[in-house]
């Protein structure tokens, strides 16, 4: 590259490189930043997307998981792709932006040539680019949910803090899930009082008299062109959440009632039907066969990255990745009410190389500043990677596990299968603010109870059967609960309560008829056993023992094996390239 210094700052200032940093040579060399915005704009409609921020405001590291698997059918389409095979999927080339954001593999060096990702200050940035391209009036910005939860700042506003840094950014319309959790009266305040943007869902309704609890749908003007939006929000938060929360609503698909919006947008004038949705990504592609009209779907809930929209029954479906790494853009050429041509691309919000947009950046430190001390305490160090995602184990769940373990004296311990968290790099401290990103709900209790071997082997059969059943329908969109102390064996094509066999118990075979002391957070599986007794929260627990230990180190081998498939690639009978 041979350009003068004058030139070198302009071209890093309409990439949105910060002209500070000392390596604006290396960093142009190493990544031509202009990629991340290479785009031939179509149409007149930009629909952007968020999904599943999970309350993270600032910029963060996040490892993709490297084991994906579901059931036989699903194996190696979109959403169940991972490492090389997902790059092979989508033509992305080793060593790039798109395979650190992407895949798992290279994660740690990648991570030192290209930084941390996401941050809505940076998001807000990109964002403001291409309002100045296309002009503000032909887009329509929205967020398909999970994003008052997931960190410190989250809970401990209530998800206040979210909605403000939210409004900041310009949401228009937003569907939710994990919102629920704060409890129903809490939602109700936030949307109502606080929230700037829509909140609608066409599927949460009061149980008693059936009446919706929000607008069902928005019909905008984006470009000349009526949008109708509906909304779904999870159907299964009643099940996957404790029920006190959302006491007295439904949820549910609902099909049949979102077969009647659509034919009523229509008849109201619609030009183009977008479903807003956080059913997850596979349920999604079902929902768009058995629903007629639909031209667009916005997903979420599954953290999935798709850099290509998935077209079913000419819906054009796209689900734009978790925790802000990245921003979607779909732009719509629309004539007589049918779409024309399409162009999509899935940002990576790449931010050391994007210029934050600066009043948001202002407002998320402020947002932080009552809780900086405690939050950015550092407690230990990890020599290994912490990461949460994977569809069985996971190092940082593994570190939680044995803090709990610790605490409780128990023999097994049970780790939810959350999608959200974060990762910590080998040799980086661990933060109070990291733990919380992996523990930050509103019901964090540890309980310590007793349990059959029997009703061990039930739970397993059962949380397998969510993963992996091949009925997208009868997916919840998690991954198998992490267990310390519990080994086992795992065939994902046997049918339903066949999956599991050779269950161990810190070496010895489960004794069906025994009862064995267990201990749990995040859900109610407590209350299936026997002498309950209540802990502290999960994020104390895992604090204390951290500081204890000072140097965390968990095996990076899992203890479940894999009977009959390998580790989600299927490019050669179920094993990566």
């Amino acid at each position: 590259m041979n350009i003068s210094r004058r030139d070198l700052f302009h071209l890093a200032a309409i990439a949105g490189l910060s002209v500070s940093s000392k390596d604006v040579f290396a960093k142009l060399n190493e990544v031509n930043p202009e990629s991340f915005f290479e785009f031939k704009p179509v149409g007149t409609v930009t629909l952007l997307h968020i999904c599943d921020l999970h309350a993270h405001l600032k910029p963060l590291y996040w490892r993709e998981p490297s084991t994906l698997l579901s059931a036989k059918e699903l194996i190696g389409t979109p959403g169940f792709l991972c490492g090389k095979a997902f790059m092979h999927y989508y033509g992305i080339k080793p060593n790039t932006v798109r395979a650190y954001f992407d895949t798992y593999i290279g994660f740690e060096e990648l991570a030192k040539k290209y930084g941390k990702m996401g941050g809505v200050a940076y998001i807000k940035s990109l964002v403001n680019r291409i309002k100045a391209e296309r002009g503000s009036d032909k887009v329509l910005f929205m967020d398909s949910g999970d994003t008052w939860q997931g960190t410190a700042v989250g809970l401990f506003t209530q998800g206040k803090a979210i909605v403000d840094a939210q409004n900041a950014l310009g949401i228009d319309i937003m569907v939710g899930h994990w919102e629920y959790t704060y409890g129903k009266e809490r939602v109700l305040e936030l949307v109502n009082k606080h929230l700037k943007a829509e909140f609608i869902s066409q599927n949460v309704a009061d149980d008693m008299w059936g009446d919706l609890i929000f607008k069902p749908y928005t019909i905008r003007e984006v470009g000349g062109v009526k949008v109708a939006v509906i909304g779904n929000s999870f159907p299964y938060t009643p099940i996957a959440n404790p029920k006190e929360f959302t006491e007295g609503w439904t949820f549910g698909i609902q099909p049949e009632r979102l077969q009647k919006y659509v034919d009523e947008v229509r008849s109201k004038g619609a030009d183009i039907v977008v479903l807003l949705s956080h059913d997850g990504f596979t349920l999604d592609q079902a929902l768009a066969k058995m629903v007629k009209g639909i031209d667009v779907i916005l997903s979420g809930h599954t953290h999935d990255p798709a850099p290509k929209p998935v077209i079913v029954e000419n819906t054009i479906i796209v689900i734009s990745g978790s925790h802000g790494k990245y921003l979607g853009r779909l732009d719509l050429e629309i004539k007589n009410k049918k779409i024309t041509n399409f162009a999509f691309k899935l940002y990576p919000v790449a931010s050391n190389f994007i210029k934050p947009d600066k009043e948001l950046e202002n407002l998320v430190e402020e947002l932080y500043k009552p809780y900086n001390k405690q939050l950015s305490e550092v407690i230990g160090k990890t020599q290994t990677t912490l990461y949460k995602r994977d569809t069985f184990y996971s190092t940082f769940d593994r570190v939680i596990m044995d803090a709990i373990k610790e605490e409780t004296d128990c023999e097994i311990v049970f780790n939810p299968g959350y999608r959200w968290g974060t990762t910590v790099l080998p040799g980086d401290g661990i933060t109070v603010d990291d733990v919380y990103s992996m523990t930050a709900i509103t019901y964090p209790d540890v309980y310590r109870f007793e349990l059959t071997g029997q009703q061990i082997k039930n739970l397993l059969e059962d949380i397998a059967d969510n993963v992996f059943n091949s009925n997208p329908l009868y997916q919840q969109g998690g991954d198998m609960s992490r267990t310390l102390g519990l080994d086992y064996e795992i065939k994902i094509t046997a049918p339903t309560g066949k999956r599991i066999s050779n269950i161990k118990v810190n070496g010895k075979d489960l004794d069906p008829n025994r009862s064995y002391v267990v201990a749990s957070w995040g859900g109610n599986l407590y209350k299936a056993g026997k002498n309950a007794k209540k802990y502290r929260p999960v994020y104390d627990i895992t604090i204390n023992y951290i500081k204890r230990v000072k140097v965390v180190n968990p095996p990076s081998k899992s203890n479940v094996k894999i009977l009959d498939v390998g580790c989600g690639c299927p490019t050669q009978e179920g094993k990566c390239l």
